[in-house]
């Protein structure tokens, strides 16, 4: 491990212990030849799937991409960082679970929008205009419509 202060490369570990989380290892480290002191974190690597656009092009999965997407569809609305980091993780989980190699798009993309349908209509709207690309006011509408319309259903069961 390289020291971040001069770059020497002798250093040694002063201190281990588990992250908060419990998924790393943090290293507190001292520099051999500085004597400064820097922390390191050791993870397993994760091999997640490539996502299919629907363009046809591919991407690494990227969690930071998701999770900045469903905080944007979530600003000034009452769902919580913790809410979506749960579901991050669990999303994360999941793909990396099923073993497959490739995920398309939309397929993540509806995870999102059904939890977001669950956790706040305006946030699901938000997300909905963008994800399914809404051209203009009517095609707003047509959403909105049929959010009200599934919410008298679900109030009459």
């Amino acid at each position: 491990m390289k020291c971040p202060y001069c770059e020497e490369n002798d250093n040694r570990v002063v201190d281990s212990r588990l992250s908060k989380d419990g998924m790393a290892i943090r290293r507190r480290r001292e520099c051999n030849a500085c004597l400064r002191r820097f922390t390191t974190y050791e993870k397993v690597e994760e091999v997640l799937p490539m996502i299919i656009k629907q363009n046809g092009t591919r991407e690494q999965f990227d969690r930071d991409k998701i999770r900045k997407g469903i905080r944007l569809a979530t600003r000034k609305r009452p769902v919580s960082a913790d809410m979506i980091e749960d579901f991050v993780d669990s999303l994360e989980s999941f793909y990396q679970e099923s073993g497959r190699r490739e995920i398309p798009a939309l397929e993540i993309g509806d995870r999102i929008i059904d939890k977001l349908k669950e956790w706040d209509e305006v946030a699901y709207v938000r997300f909905a205009s963008v994800y399914r690309k809404f051209q203009d006011v009517t095609d707003f509408m047509n959403e909105v419509t049929d959010l009200l319309k599934s919410r008298k259903i679900q109030e009459q069961d």
